[in-house]
C-alpha cells in the first residue's frame, strides 16, 4: 500500500501499514456531551470522516471506534444546573451531536462506546497501574499517576519532564507528588449527585479523563491499535496521558500511528466554547448548506490550521458550485474507478500523501473542466465517484445550485416562459427586464440550444 501518513510520534511521514493485514482498527476522541458541538468539532470529525474513507476506498476494512465522553466536570455542572440527570443530559446532546454529525455527512462509527458504560475496564487498568507502582492513593481518595516513575514519559508531545513542568500552570495539589501527576480515580464528592459516581476498591468516585480512552480502545479493538486521532490540543495532556496508562498496565504500545488535526480558528484564536467564539452547526446552516460547510473543512490540509470567515464559505459555495454545475452540464456514468486512468491516478496520488486533500480537491477542479470541454458522461461519472471518495458530490446537482433562492421553483420557471414569449415577440427589453430582475433576486438564467435553465447566484 501506498498510503503514507504523518506520524506525530515519530515527526515524519511514514508508509502506512496495517497491523492485521486488510484490516484498519482506528480509534478517535470524540467529544463530551455537556453541550451541543461547535463548528470547530466537526473539524475533526470530518478530518477523521474522510482518512476512513480514503482507507475503504484503498479495500481496507475499517473499525472506527469514536467514543462519547458522558462524564466529567463538565457534565456534572452542567446537569445540576439544569436540574435533570447527568445520563439525561448525556442521552439528549448526544442526539444533537448525530443530528449535526448526519447532516455533513460524517458516517457512523462502527462503535461509539460511552465512558459510563466501561468502569470496571477502567478500574482494572489503575489496578494494574498500581501493582506496578505507577499509581498511588492521595489524601482525599483520589488515585493518581506518577509521571516520574515511567520512562519516555512525554514522548509524543516531545518533551523532557523538565520542559513540561516549567510549562506547567497548576501549582502542587494537596496530595500529588508532581504537578505532572494526573487524576485516574476521582475521589466523589459528597455534593455530587448520585448518577455520577461508582463504586471502586479506592470507594466512591468517578474515572480520570484519560483513563476512559485507554480503556475503551482496548477492550473493543485491542492493543495495539494502528491509528488513534484527535485534534492538536490533545497531543498534551490527553494523548500523553493515553499513552502512559496504556503502555505502563501492559508493555505494549497504545497505537502505531498518531494523528492529529490543526485548529479551526476565528480571527486568529482557536474555536472553542470556553474561549466563546464558536458557532453551532444550525446557526451557520442558517446561511450556508451542509454541503458547503463540509467541503469548506477538507479542502485545506486536516493537519493545517483553518480560517473561519463567511468570506471563505462563499468561496467554498462557489467553488463547489463549479463542480456541481459540470455535473448538471453532463449525466454521469455509472463510474468504478481505475487508479491507473488519468485523474485518478494523481487524485489517488495526493489523498495518499497524508490525506492531501488540497491537491486532491484540485484535481476534481481539472477534472470538471474536462467534463465541460468533452461533454463526457465517463468523466463525469468518474468526477462523481472521485468526489464520492470524500463525501461530496452525491446530491442532486439541480437541488444544490438552486439552493438558497428566495423564489418557488413554480415563479421562477414562469418568469423564464415569458421571457422566452417577449423574445419570440422581439421585445428583447422585457426579456432583458426579466433576466436582470431574476439576477437581483439571486437567480442566473443560462441560455442554451435546448433552452433555458437557471440556478442560485453565488
Amino acid at each position: 500500500m501506498s498510503l503514507r501518513i504523518y506520524n506525530t510520534l515519530t515527526r515524519a511521514l511514514e508508509e502506512f501499514s496495517p497491523i492485521e493485514p486488510g484490516h484498519v482498527r482506528m480509534y478517535v476522541c470524540g467529544v463530551t456531551v455537556y453541550d451541543r458541538p461547535h463548528i470547530g468539532n466537526m473539524r475533526s470529525a470530518v478530518a477523521f470522516d474522510v482518512a476512513r474513507r480514503w482507507l475503504e476506498a484503498g479495500g481496507l476494512r475499517v473499525t472506527f471506534v469514536r467514543n462519547i465522553t458522558d462524564i466529567d466536570d463538565k457534565m456534572i455542572r452542567r446537569a445540576v444546573e439544569n436540574g435533570e440527570p447527568v445520563r439525561t443530559l448525556a442521552e439528549r446532546m448526544t442526539a444533537l451531536m448525530y443530528a449535526d454529525y448526519d447532516a455533513l455527512g460524517i458516517q457512523r462509527p462502527t462503535h461509539d462506546p460511552r465512558a459510563t458504560d466501561f468502569i470496571p475496564q477502567m478500574i482494572g487498568i489503575v489496578e494494574q497501574l498500581e501493582k506496578k507502582n505507577l499509581a498511588y492513593r492521595a489524601d482525599g481518595g483520589d488515585v493518581n499517576f506518577a509521571v516520574r516513575a515511567l520512562p519516555g514519559y512525554g514522548k509524543l508531545s516531545g518533551k523532557s519532564l523538565d520542559e513540561l513542568r516549567a510549562g506547567e500552570r497548576v501549582a502542587v495539589l494537596e496530595g500529588k507528588h508532581d504537578p505532572l501527576d494526573f487524576v485516574l480515580w476521582k475521589s466523589a464528592k459528597p455534593t455530587e449527585p448520585q448518577d455520577a459516581k461508582w463504586e471502586s476498591p479506592y470507594g466512591p468516585g468517578r474515572p480520570g479523563w484519560h483513563i476512559e480512552c485507554s480503556a475503551m480502545a482496548r477492550a473493543i479493538l485491542g492493543q495495539p491499535i494502528d491509528i488513534h486521532g484527535g485534534g492538536t490540543d490533545l497531543v498534551f495532556p490527553h494523548h500523553e496521558n493515553e499513552i502512559a496508562q496504556s503502555e505502563g498496565a501492559f508493555g505494549d504500545a497504545l497505537a502505531n500511528v498518531w494523528m492529529h488535526n490543526g485548529f479551526l480558528n476565528i480571527d486568529g484564536e482557536k474555536m472553542s466554547k470556553s474561549l466563546g467564539n464558536f458557532f453551532s452547526l444550525p446557526e451557520v446552516l442558517e446561511l450556508y448548506d451542509p454541503q458547503t460547510v463540509r467541503f469548506f473543512l477538507l479542502r485545506g490540509h486536516y493537519r493545517s490550521e483553518l480560517g473561519w470567515s463567511d468570506k471563505h464559505l462563499d468561496d467554498a459555495r462557489a467553488s463547489l458550485k463549479r463542480l456541481y454545475t459540470a455535473l448538471d452540464l453532463v449525466a454521469p456514468a455509472d463510474a468504478r474507478i481505475d487508479w491507473a486512468e488519468p485523474f485518478a491516478a494523481p487524485f489517488k496520488a495526493a489523498m495518499d500523501n497524508d490525506f492531501g486533500t488540497p491537491d486532491a480537491v484540485a484535481v476534481l477542479f481539472e477534472l470538471a473542466a474536462e467534463v465541460n470541454r468533452t461533454k463526457s458522461p465517463q468523466h463525469a461519472g468518474l468526477l462523481k465517484a472521485l468526489g464520492g471518495t470524500l463525501g461530496i458530490l452525491q446530491g442532486d446537482p439541480k437541488a444544490f445550485l438552486r439552493a438558497g433562492t428566495q423564489l418557488d421553483e413554480a415563479t421562477i420557471d414562469g418568469l423564464i416562459a415569458q421571457r422566452a414569449a417577449a423574445k419570440s415577440a422581439k421585445d428583447f427589453a422585457k426579456a432583458d427586464q426579466i433576466r436582470k430582475d431574476l439576477l437581483a433576486q439571486g437567480i442566473v438564467l443560462k441560455d442554451s440550444p435546448t433552452g433555458t435553465t437557471w440556478e442560485a447566484a453565488s
